[in-house]
């Protein structure tokens, strides 16, 4: 969404879980119009891809 234009805010949202799913939906009901709230347990986010250190399928590093 630019600058200039705005959207009518309506409702609100409560995503539990910062992982990959979490941010994801949060950002898609973000830009549908909701006030998003996301609620992580730890003190980062990402959720398990956080701990991994090969990606699926190229095996890159992830690090």
């Amino acid at each position: 969404m630019s600058g200039s234009q705005s959207r009518n805010m309506s409702g609100s949202a409560m995503v539990v879980g910062g992982g990959i799913a979490g941010m994801q939906s949060a950002l898609d009901l973000a830009n549908s119009g909701y006030y998003v709230y996301l609620l992580e347990k730890s003190s980062a986010s990402g959720g398990i891809m956080s701990e991994l250190d090969k990606t699926f399928p190229t095996n890159d590093c992830a690090m």
